[in-house]
């Protein structure tokens, strides 16, 4: 519950769903990382747009298509090793727009 002096306040609307952009809108970061990792590598990809399910699909889609382990947390796709290379031609070859990191 929230209370305000304000005449014209209006209470928090539920949150609506998050609708999930084409894939050749979307503006995904492939990057790696080992940080916290034991030194071992991951691939990390970002800046997804659309709701959980969609980032869920996805994230299956990838690992498939790697061949490998992963997980989606925070919002970012978690891939197992430094598949930076292959994820880029799964976004090509599904029309993602991305850019490479480090």
């Amino acid at each position: 519950m929230v209370y305000s002096t304000d005449p014209n306040f209006k209470p928090f609307e539920e949150h609506s769903e998050i609708h999930t952009l084409a894939p050749e809108k979307q503006a995904l970061i492939i990057r790696i990382d080992r940080s916290g990792r034991n030194g071992k590598e991951v691939t990390l990809v970002d800046r997804f747009v659309g709701n959980e399910a969609d980032l869920d699909a996805l994230a299956k889609k990838m690992k498939q298509f790697c061949g490998v382990g992963g997980s989606v947390k925070d919002g970012q796709i978690i891939i197992q090793g430094d598949q930076r290379d292959k994820l880029a031609q799964f976004c090509t070859k599904h029309a993602y727009g991305f850019k490479k990191g480090n």
